[in-house]
């Protein structure tokens, strides 16, 4: 019976996302109300439960998420994300130009969100397709690939950052492990990929594609940017003093070193926290002052920065109220109870049900949140390394991609393809890192 009134709300969902074109947040709360109501919560503790759902997730998250966007919107507007990328295609040269697209995707993937980095790569492809002769796809399918797997699996981005937090993982070892898993999945989803693809939809890469709908874009002379090495540690920042952390604290546990006030400062500095906090002064020098740009200018570009994820935070907030209800009305408990005989792996099964409720919601954020509704009250009982849950759920929550989740259309649109050659590159890529992903996390389970 729980289980059936879920189905019911995710169904009321996708009615009022889809149908009446609700608010994704004000449907989410909607619906959360309505499953609170269906799974006969008093009444007295539904609104409770939602507020504590909605203030838990963004109360982990917002700091990073807000310190996140405001450093990747710093080095995009100072032209380093520019530069990052057209060194490396120089560097790789006209050969090698998809691994150049790969990596320079994957550097700049890990410091901006996904649709940022999106809008930001896809003139920059445009422009090297036309010089180089080469389709638009031929490079377009390793940049995307790129940029989700850095979306599904590593912090600062929403999903892993937010299900860190609900799991109770180390976010370090998150960033660790998904580093671990990102390497050779974007390799069989990018250029890998590609060579299958062209012989699935040959005429697909001879789209010339569109990209009028990002209007004028802000381009840089590259003696203008700032260098690459200064453009590179800045966006990886991040991730140096979060990864420098794990290591040097798993290295402590391993060795069972005695805890003192210096591995108490390397934790400190490597909680994602103060390491986003660290890494947006850097940015704000590296990116703005350092050049001669006016604070009030770095200021602005801050600014415009939270006001473009406000949205975004709320539909968080509003899949954490939801996952709450779950948790609270007890249908958490009533998955565990049904799976308590089970051999089934946590992993497997986090993974199983996110991609479940991705296929049927289409926002990756939303199915790993609920997801975690359902796991959490599983993880009690096991010893499973959270770290590896979490990367699963991620994992899980990117496959398939569809008519119901706008990243499918966006691919459509910009690189014009039919509905039919966008399932055969769109919808496959997302659902070859998503199964790709879970292999190499329970390959790397026997290690962890």
């Amino acid at each position: 019976m729980p289980l059936f009134i879920v189905a019911i709300g995710i169904v009321s969902l996708l009615v009022l996302i889809m149908g009446f074109k609700l608010n994704t947040f004000v449907s989410l709360i909607i619906v959360a109300f309505g499953v609170a109501l269906g799974l006969g919560m008093p009444l007295g503790s539904i609104v409770t439960s939602i507020e504590a759902g909605l203030g838990g997730t963004l109360g982990h998250l917002a700091l990073i998420f807000g310190l996140g966007a405001m450093l990747g919107k710093l080095i995009a507007d100072a032209g380093g994300a520019q530069r990052i990328a057209m060194t490396l295609i120089d560097k790789f040269g006209p050969k090698n130009i998809q691994w150049a697209v790969v990596v320079a995707s994957f550097i700049i993937g890990v410091a901006l969100f996904f649709e940022v980095g999106l809008v930001l790569l896809i003139p920059i492809i445009f422009s090297i397709s036309k010089q180089l002769k080469v389709s638009i796809l031929y490079l377009g399918i390793p940049m995307a690939a790129a940029l989700s797997v850095t979306h599904g699996f590593l912090p600062p981005h929403p999903g892993p950052t937010v299900i860190s937090g609900e799991y109770g993982a180390n976010i370090g070892e998150v960033l660790l492990y998904g580093f671990i898993i990102a390497i050779p999945t974007v390799i069989l989803a990018g250029p890998l990929f590609t060579k299958i693809a062209k012989k699935l939809v040959p005429d697909s890469f001879n789209r010339t594609g569109d990209i009028a709908s990002l209007g004028e874009q802000k381009t840089f002379n590259l003696e203008e940017t700032p260098g690459f090495g200064i453009s590179v540690f800045t966006a990886m920042f991040p991730v140096i003093l979060m990864s420098i952390a794990t290591v040097i604290t798993m290295v402590q546990q391993t060795m069972d070193i005695p805890d003192n006030m210096t591995f108490e400062i390397v934790r400190f500095i490597g909680n994602a926290s103060t390491a986003m906090l660290l890494s947006l002064l850097l940015a704000i020098y590296t990116m703005g002052l350092a050049r001669n740009i006016p604070m009030k200018e770095v200021m602005n570009s801050c600014s415009s920065a939270i006001a473009s994820i406000g949205m975004m935070l709320l539909i968080i907030g509003g899949g954490g109220a939801f996952k709450q209800v779950l948790i609270d009305g007890g249908v958490g408990g009533y998955v565990a109870e049904l799976f308590s005989d089970t051999t089934l792996s946590p992993i497997l099964l986090a993974w199983m049900i996110a991609a479940i409720l991705r296929i049927a919601l289409g926002s990756a954020t939303v199915a790993a949140l609920t997801t975690a509704g359902l796991v959490i009250p599983l993880l009690g009982t096991t010893d499973v390394n959270l770290a590896l849950v979490v990367l699963a759920t991620g994992a899980g929550s990117l496959i398939a991609s569809h008519v119901n989740d706008a990243g499918f259309w966006m691919f459509k649109e910009f690189f014009g393809l039919t509905l039919k050659e966008t399932f055969a590159t769109w919808t496959l890529l997302e659902t070859i890192i998503s199964v790709a992903g879970l292999g190499f996390i329970l390959l790397l389970s026997l290690f962890v």
